[in-house]
């Protein structure tokens, strides 16, 4: 049996909705208990401030973001079962599926989007969390590569870059289109089209 959200639970995605489709400061605590439908005392009981508020969702991003990229320590086992190009599409799904395709975690990442050039942590997430996270962990894989003789020899942490960068600002040009409800089909297209033809430049 469905079990109802709790109230902090509601707290949370009525803040994630409004700062969402709107900006952090225009956003009042007295906004988010009336959309809840709770008194402010209530909504001060689980968030001592709105900037607590903030930094909880900003957890659940990071922690969103860990999932993207598998344990290290399984890496081995992974890349050995999975052929180089299937292994890049299928990341790249991942990556796509917990960014964009989670409506809370989308949302999410477009409150710290928003946010990067006003708020320290939001800067910290995208420059750490997000970019170099998944930089860092392509280099890995790159490197172990090209140990195996799939790839051309190439300075790991450029390829990781140059394969990366694009998908990051694919994944930007979707969410937009996404967030004006528009067709995201030929960005799909687009991102599994680089995948291909990077690969193709690369490997032996």
């Amino acid at each position: 049996m469905k079990t109802s959200p709790s109230t902090k639970e509601k707290i949370l995605d009525t803040a994630i909705d409004l700062f969402s489709h709107s900006s952090y400061s225009d956003v009042s605590i007295r906004d988010i208990t009336q959309a809840v439908g709770i008194k402010e005392s209530s909504l001060y009981y689980h968030f001592k401030s709105k900037d607590e508020l903030l930094n909880h969702i900003f957890d659940i991003f990071q922690q969103e973001i860990q999932k993207v990229c598998p344990p290290v320590e399984v890496l081995d086992s992974l890349l050995a079962a999975t052929p180089p190009e299937v292994f890049l599409q299928q990341g790249l799904q991942k990556f796509k599926s917990y960014i964009c395709d989670s409506p809370r975690v989308s949302k999410i990442s477009r409150i710290v989007s928003t946010m990067q050039f006003s708020h320290p942590r939001a800067r910290a997430i995208i420059l750490n969390n997000l970019y170099e996270q998944n930089i860092a962990f392509l280099e890995i894989v790159f490197t172990k590569w090209m140990e195996q003789g799939y790839i051309h020899e190439y300075p790991a942490r450029l390829l990781a870059a140059e394969y990366q960068y694009p998908v990051f600002s694919f994944i930007t040009q979707y969410q937009i289109m996404q967030f004006d409800g528009r067709d995201t089909s030929s960005i799909d297209n687009q991102l599994n089209d680089h995948v291909s033809f990077f690969f193709q430049k690369i490997k032996k």
